[in-house]
């Protein structure tokens, strides 16, 4: 019975997927900015597994493309989240840190937006410069569309994993300044109302600082970091961001766990640092994201 059950759900879950790709919606129909060829996408499954399953991979993204979660009626609390996966800004795991986050939010009445941001980076640019544009974009569509999508343009937060933290991190902190052609529809902010950050990639640089693209400043949105201290390469990312909100008087929490290392997303590996799910949605409730 419980195969049953869990083979029903995981059915389900499928199910929801498929009609959430429905409501894809392509960022630039113009074109994405700079983009003179147009790459052939590709996928894959190989790789190494994430709590006994596959992690689908996306690269060679030239057209960006958001699909829209948008959560039930009975729940839907008025909020959204754009999320964004990592991959080192060459790759997305578009499900480990993608669709099954967004499945998540659903859960709890926020409606979820999964961005397929420009990848992977583009020979002379920095590697964030065409996906903060795809992300600056997506802002401002939501904003530009709320009343049609039912959310509420003041509740709009972005969320990411590894390298998608740091582009939620940029998107925090470079609001004020576009690099493409602006149209009608960016005439909305492209602010975010709240930033949520699971194991954040790139964000530290020398002498304790933060990387100098970072600049913090009081109008950084509220922030919570999850970040773990077995996660050798990226720990400073997480602390160092930490400290420089504090000091900037944004409000900010951080769950810094033991143990669990780098790329588990919203799945068992079996640490305790899978519970952050629950510890965001305190977080969530405190900030009135959802009742």
């Amino acid at each position: 019975m419980r195969r049953i059950i869990c083979t029903y759900l995981y059915l389900m879950s499928l199910l929801t997927i498929a009609v959430a790709q429905e409501k894809t919606i392509k960022l630039f129909p113009e074109g994405a900015p700079d983009e003179m060829v147009r790459l052939e996408e590709k996928t894959d499954r190989e790789g190494n597994r994430v709590a006994g399953e596959t992690v689908l991979r996306v690269t060679n993204v030239s057209d960006p493309t958001i699909t829209i979660y948008e959560a039930s009626e009975e729940v839907a609390s008025g909020a959204a989240i754009i999320v964004c996966p990592g991959g080192g800004y060459n790759i997305l795991a578009y499900d480990l840190e993608g669709d099954e986050v967004c499945l998540w939010l659903n859960e709890l009445g926020i409606t979820s937006v999964l961005l397929k941001y420009r990848v992977p980076r583009r020979e002379g640019k920095e590697k964030h410069e065409a996906p903060l544009q795809d992300l600056q974009r997506t802002v401002s569509y939501l904003r530009t569309h709320a009343e049609e999508l039912n959310i509420d343009p003041d509740r709009i937060g972005v969320m990411g994993f590894s390298a998608g933290a740091h582009l939620s991190v940029m998107a925090s902190n470079s609001f004020d300044n576009r690099t493409y052609p602006l149209r009608k529809v960016d005439k909305a902010s492209c602010r975010p109302d709240f930033c949520l950050l699971v194991y954040p990639a790139y964000l530290s640089g020398e002498n304790f600082q933060l990387a100098p693209e970072i600049q913090v400043s009081a109008k950084t949105p509220p922030t919570m970091i999850i970040q773990t201290e077995d996660d050798k390469s990226f720990i400073d990312s997480g602390l160092f961001y930490y400290y420089a909100l504090k000091e900037a008087g944004v409000p900010v929490w951080m769950h810094l766990y033991s143990k669990g290392g780098h790329g588990y997303g919203i799945r068992d590996t079996g640490a305790l640092v899978n519970s952050w799910p629950d510890r965001a949605e305190d977080w969530f409730r405190e900030l009135g994201v959802i009742d």
